[in-house]
């Protein structure tokens, strides 16, 4: 039996510490609703975005150079954005799912990174950045096995504008425009910013 919009959103919910379902993200979780509907008549199962996502990065890294890059990393975030929403549509979460997307996501990221190397960017920040990143990720899973629920701080390098950010230096490089070793030093220092920022919540969530 499909979820109704309001179960949906209801579910998603409890699996996000009891997050709000309004404004910006009621849009999203709406969106997600009806292609989860979608997926469901097409057969698609929630493990197949999460592939599907996978490949899109692939395909990112190999066309690094050409306008291609683009669509293929809009492509793989937009698969890994909604095959969380689309499990919960068709009652198909699971703890291998979240498994399987946790570690999709990291290699995916991975290939992301690989795209700045790609277009010249020193090997050392895209590697310092996905590693910071995975940190990033590691700690916030961390506390949730520790049985804090509220993930706290929001900062300004969660996964999509790790996407938005290499979306605009891949942009910036294929319209021949200077700066794009220089912009990815700078959105290495966020992803440092925030990574602190998460360590902090989780040694003041610890302490209590």
């Amino acid at each position: 039996m499909m979820l109704s919009n309001q179960e949906f959103k209801a579910k998603w919910s409890s699996l996000h510490s009891d997050a709000e379902t309004k404004g910006i993200v009621g849009a999203w979780l709406n969106i997600s609703y009806r292609f989860g509907l979608i997926c469901t008549l097409l057969r698609i199962s929630p493990n197949a975005l999460t592939y599907l996502g996978l490949l899109g990065a692939v395909g990112t890294a190999l066309t690094a150079q050409t306008w291609w890059s683009i669509g293929f990393l809009v492509f793989s975030l937009f698969c890994d954005g909604i095959d969380g929403s689309v499990a919960i549509f068709q009652q198909r979460d699971s703890k291998w799912g979240a498994t399987l997307d946790s570690v999709v996501d990291r290699i995916s990221e991975a290939l992301w990174f690989y795209t700045l190397y790609v277009i010249g960017v020193p090997a050392w920040i895209p590697i310092a950045f996905w590693c910071v990143a995975a940190f990033q990720e590691y700690a916030r899973t961390k506390l949730i096995s520790l049985g804090v629920s509220d993930l706290g701080v929001v900062t300004p390098a969660e996964r999509p504008m790790r996407a938005s950010y290499i979306f605009i230096i891949l942009v910036l490089d294929l319209v021949g425009l200077p700066g794009v070793t220089a912009l990815s030093m700078t959105f290495f220092a966020i992803q440092c910013y925030s990574f602190i920022s998460v360590v902090r919540f989780s040694r003041s969530q610890l302490l209590q």
